[in-house]
């Protein structure tokens, strides 16, 4: 997904058909009107990054910096100079003074992902600057303060890690102000016409393709797949596909999967002009399935253009026509 589009959108304008998603997104509208830290839940590529980035686009802090940064898979010098920053010949290497993550993000929002692979050492210094907003930079004794909200992140169970004294439950209680929990895509699959559609429509624009429908066919492949890696695998499958495909329809075979779910197919072609087998429907196109998802947007909100329109960012003379074309 584009960078600068995230960087602006606003919880409001996240919309989903499933119950436990829609859940989600109002505890994300809470939160965003709050100070509580948050703690969000969900596997590996479900977009954790992105409601939190968007929890900080919505409140208040929205002016101030988004600092995002991975705990995870780093030494416990490096992971401190990064969090905290460094004097100048705090260690071998540290030429000029820099600025950690918890400076960076003062007066906006920090967040932390994959806290869960954290050691003892680390959870232990950032449990003192969660608590107090304190913290010195290595090599230097002045304490430097940081009003930063912490929105942290993990795909793992960390009551099961505090149970083993893997994970401190003083932390634990620090970041779970308010947990989030982001359902696995094969769990909303209501969900995945609109997020084909507009993944898919987006890498055309980026392929500079003509690509206007998918085969049924194909969609079932898509609706059928269990997305082990959930919005991160449909974002880059959709891009492999618009790469594939050189004409105006989508077709099964130019829909590769991980190779473990990869269903036995034909090579990827670059024609559209043939197929063994003739489809058993017809192709469905883009626009009909945007129609469709601007439509549940519509009768979600209570049929409210001005709100239907601001949430799904277009005008109200464009969503007019949308719902007009579509019944």
């Amino acid at each position: 997904m584009n960078t600068e589009f995230i960087s602006k959108l606003h919880v409001a304008q996240l919309t989903s058909l499933n119950p436990a998603m829609n859940r989600c997104l109002k505890l994300a509208a809470r939160a965003a009107s709050s100070e509580l830290p948050v703690l969000i839940l969900g596997e590996t590529g479900t977009g954790k990054t992105l409601l939190s980035q968007v929890i900080h686009n919505s409140s208040r802090r929205a002016p101030g910096p988004f600092v995002s940064f991975n705990t995870s898979a780093m030494s416990d010098t490096l992971l401190e100079s990064q969090l905290f920053g460094h004097e100048r010949g705090a260690f071998t290497g540290a030429h000029h003074v820099t600025r950690g993550k918890f400076e960076l993000a003062n007066q906006g929002t920090l967040f932390l992902d994959e806290i869960a692979d954290m050691s003892p050492l680390a959870q232990a210094k950032i449990l003192r600057a969660v608590e107090y907003g304190q913290f010195e930079r290595l090599g230097s004794e002045t304490i430097l303060q940081s009003n930063a909200r912490i929105i942290s992140a993990t795909h793992r169970s960390l009551h099961e890690l505090i149970q083993r004294g893997q994970f401190r439950n003083d932390l634990y209680h620090r970041l779970n102000g308010l947990s989030l929990f982001i359902p696995a895509l094969r769990d909303r699959p209501e969900d995945i016409p609109a997020l084909v559609a507009s993944e898919l429509q987006s890498a055309t624009t980026e392929a500079g393709k003509a690509i206007s429908s998918i085969d049924a066919e194909a969609m079932k492949l898509l609706l059928d797949h269990p997305w082990p890696g959930n919005l991160r695998e449909l974002h880059h499958t959709l891009r492999t596909i618009a790469l594939f495909c050189d004409g105006p329809t989508v077709l099964p075979e130019h829909i590769i999967f991980e190779e473990a779910h990869n269903p036995a197919s034909p090579p990827p072609s670059n024609h559209n002009s043939h197929r063994s087998t003739p489809p058993t429907q017809s192709p469905i196109s883009l626009a009909h399935a945007i129609r469709q998802h601007v439509y549940q947007t519509y009768s979600a909100h209570g049929s409210n253009q001005r709100r239907t329109a601001k949430i799904l960012g277009i005008s109200r003379a464009r969503l007019a026509r949308l719902l007009r074309n579509g019944h």
